[in-house]
């Protein structure tokens, strides 16, 4: 499942003075938009202000080690700072590590960010959502739960949207799949039903889909991939959905989607192929089946190999297009071990009647073995035969072919036949001898 990434803003705090305390224009936006009453923090020291402002500079032109310099600098002072000094210091540490990809120290600076008290409560929930994302980057899942729980302690009302997904995908990591599905389940309501008409992100349905899947709900896996196709029209989701449909016993809706998904050129991998062609035959379209098989090999997305040319030579003759199924079977019984195939074949021969052909192929298969019927070869083989009339050979295979039983009324009531034949043509010549 491709992981869904919340990332932090990778420049450092763009800050505004407002009474003395520092602050984001996000943040003061939200003081503005709130009447709730806010903590009393100690104002931010003008020359730890400007040392973070250096920092922030050097940062930004790209000499982390510089940066990191001049915060340690600052931190040589920590005894004589402030709550709000303390904790504005080490957030800007943990932007300029997390903007180096060193995560590990991004995370034990912002966790000494929210250990100072007084801050914020702003700035304490922005970082405690950093925190639960960085923690949930580095795999520790139980972490990014527990400051998500810490930051909807600082927040009335219902959850966020972005921290339900988080908490989702958290727990989806833990195999928790009910809760994942309970978050997930409601972050998309949410986000389908808001009032600003949102759209759900793409990857919402990704995870929602993938967590139905565990919980081993396929109805469900189909309904959203049933949204997916109409949102977004990508490839792997039409091909999806239409296994889906095949899993949940749908077949002809399988058939329509995979078809319809072929004709937008989303069908592109052999086995998607392969299994477009199967249900054209299994829903009698044997023809359909041979075209799309023929021109995959032709394309090279499909091998000439023993299983593709058997398949195809089976559609060419449930289509009852045996010219098409004779070179096809052929090829792939000189790829096989066992006679099946030229047994196969000797019956589409018979059927030409093409007798030598037929007679070629079933001692070819009699001879290769193997043979799940083999007393139908044998009574092909006696057919073939007595249309050439040689009449005792034939009679040998039919008896041949009455020691199975499944091929055994057949080939009795093929035996007296052909003595009766046998008799009548022994006659004839005896005439024309005797003339």
């Amino acid at each position: 499942m491709k992981f869904i990434q919340f990332t932090l803003t990778t420049s450092l705090i763009l800050t505004l003075i407002v009474g003395g305390t520092l602050f984001t224009p996000d943040v003061l936006a939200q003081d503005k938009a709130s009447d709730k009453k806010t903590r009393k923090v100690p104002s931010l020291n003008t020359r730890v202000y400007d040392q973070l402002s250096r920092a922030q500079k050097v940062a930004d032109a790209g000499d982390v080690d510089q940066a990191i310099e001049i915060l340690d600098v600052v931190k040589e002072k920590a005894s004589s700072m402030s709550s709000y000094d303390l904790a504005m210091m080490y957030n800007f540490y943990g932007f300029i590590y997390y903007a180096a990809e060193d995560f590990d120290n991004a995370i034990g600076s912002f966790e000494n960010v929210v250990a100072q008290q007084p801050i914020p409560e702003s700035l304490e929930q922005t970082t405690l959502f950093s925190l639960a994302q960085l923690h949930m980057m580095r795999g520790n899942y139980d972490k990014t739960i527990a400051y998500l729980e810490r930051w909807e302690e600082l927040q009335p009302g219902s959850l966020p949207v972005k921290n339900l997904v988080l908490k989702a995908q958290a727990m989806y990591q833990k195999k928790d799949y009910p809760a994942a599905s309970e978050y997930i389940n409601e972050a998309i309501y949410k986000q389908e039903n808001s009032e600003e008409g949102y759209k759900v992100d793409e990857n919402w349905y990704v995870l929602q889909r993938a967590i139905y899947y565990e919980l081993k709900q396929p109805e469900k896996v189909t309904e959203v991939l049933e949204k997916m196709v109409k949102l977004f029209d990508q490839p792997s989701y039409w091909v999806q959905l239409a296994g889906m449909y095949g899993e949940l016993g749908e077949e002809k809706k399988q058939l329509a989607v995979l078809e319809a998904a072929y004709q937008k050129d989303y069908v592109t991998s052999g086995s998607d192929v392969f299994n477009l062609a199967q249900l054209y035959y299994y829903h009698e379209a044997p023809y359909k089946g041979a075209r799309l098989m023929e021109q995959a090999m032709d394309d090279g997305v499909l091998e000439k190999n023993l299983r593709n040319l058997k398949f195809l030579a089976q559609c060419w003759t449930l289509a009852k297009e045996n010219e098409q199924a004779v070179p096809v079977m052929r090829a792939a019984s000189d790829l096989s071990e066992d006679g099946e195939l030229d047994s196969q074949l000797a019956q589409i021969f018979l059927n030409l009647e093409k007798w030598d052909q037929a007679i070629e192929s079933a001692n070819k298969a009699l001879e290769k073995g193997g043979l799940r019927n083999q007393g139908t070869t044998h009574l092909v083989l006696g057919m073939a035969l007595f249309n050439k009339n040689q009449f005792n050979d034939a009679l040998n295979q039919l008896a041949e072919a009455q020691k199975h039983k499944s091929s055994r009324g057949m080939a009795q009531q093929w035996s007296k036949f052909v003595e009766t034949e046998k008799a009548t043509y022994e006659r004839f010549q005896a005439e024309l001898g005797s003339s």
